[in-house]
C-alpha cells in the first residue's frame, strides 16, 4: 500500500485520482477542507500553494511519500499584452514551481525506498500552444521538460516521472475557462475529433495504471489524454 500525495484533490481530475486511489493511504491538499473530509483521506492539508508552500511541505516531512500525484493548477485566458506580473507569477509558480518543489522534498523517501512515482497532470497547451493562454502553456511545457530530465536522473533509482496531458476535461476548471474564451461550448467541442470532453475518470485511469509495477518501464513521458485534440480536426 503506497502512501500518496495528490495536490489539487478536492474537486475534479484530482477529486477522481483520490477516489480511484483510495485503496491506498491518501494524504491530500487543496483549499477547501469539507470536500476533502469527504474523500475520507489519512490527512490532508488545507493551503493556498502560492502563498503558503511551507505549510504543505512541513506537513509532508515524516509521511513518507513515494506517490506523488502534481495536480493543483490554475488557468488563466488573457491577451499577452495585458498580463500582470502578479498574474504570470502565481501561475508559474502554482503551475510550475511547486509541482518542482514537492518533487525535490519527496524524492529522498523514494530513493531510499528504491521506489517511487512522480506524476504531473499536464496540459495539450503545454504540448500545442493555446492562444490566449500563454502562460498557462508556458508552465504545462516547462512540466514536460522537468519530467524528461527528472525521468533520466532517477531512472537508476527505481523511480518513474511522468506528465498527463488531459486536453479538454469535463470539469468546473474546464467549463469555466470556456466560459472565458470567445468561443461556445459547442464550437469548442467542433475542435475535438471525437466531439466529447474526456471524463476526470479517464485520467484517473491512466494515473491507476502509472503508479502500477506495469508501468514500470514507463518514464520519461509526456501522455497525451485529449480524445485526439492533438492530432488535429
Amino acid at each position: 500500500m503506497a502512501n500518496i500525495l495528490i495536490t489539487g484533490a478536492s474537486r475534479g481530475i484530482g477529486k477522481s485520482i483520490a477516489e480511484k486511489l483510495s485503496n491506498h493511504n491518501l494524504f491530500l491538499t487543496a483549499r477547501n477542507e469539507e470536500a476533502l473530509k469527504i474523500l475520507n483521506p489519512c490527512d490532508y492539508c488545507i493551503c493556498d500553494l502560492a502563498d503558503d508552500i511551507n505549510t504543505l511541505v512541513n506537513f509532508v516531512k515524516g509521511k513518507e511519500i513515494n506517490i506523488l500525484i502534481n495536480n493543483a493548477g490554475e488557468y488563466i485566458y488573457k491577451n499577452v499584452e495585458e498580463l500582470s506580473f502578479d498574474e504570470i507569477n502565481r501561475l508559474v509558480r502554482i503551475n510550475l514551481e511547486i509541482p518542482m518543489l514537492l518533487a525535490s522534498v519527496c524524492t529522498p523517501c523514494m530513493k531510499e525506498q528504491k521506489w517511487g512515482r512522480i506524476i504531473n497532470i499536464g496540459s495539450i497547451s503545454g504540448v500545442m500552444g493555446e492562444a490566449f493562454a500563454s502562460v498557462y502553456s508556458a508552465t504545462k511545457a516547462g512540466l514536460i521538460g522537468f519530467t524528461k530530465a527528472a525521468g533520466l536522473e532517477l531512472a537508476g533509482h527505481g523511480i518513474t516521472v511522468n506528465t498527463i496531458n488531459p486536453g479538454w476535461v469535463e470539469t468546473d476548471l474546464g467549463l469555466e475557462s470556456i466560459n472565458e474564451s470567445e468561443f461556445t461550448l459547442e464550437e469548442t467541442l467542433q475542435t475535438i475529433p471525437q466531439r466529447r470532453f474526456v471524463q476526470p475518470e479517464e485520467v484517473a485511469s491512466l494515473v491507476e495504471y502509472l503508479i502500477s509495477n506495469e508501468a514500470r518501464g514507463v518514464t520519461g513521458q509526456s501522455i497525451n489524454i485529449c480524445a485526439g485534440l492533438s492530432v488535429g480536426i
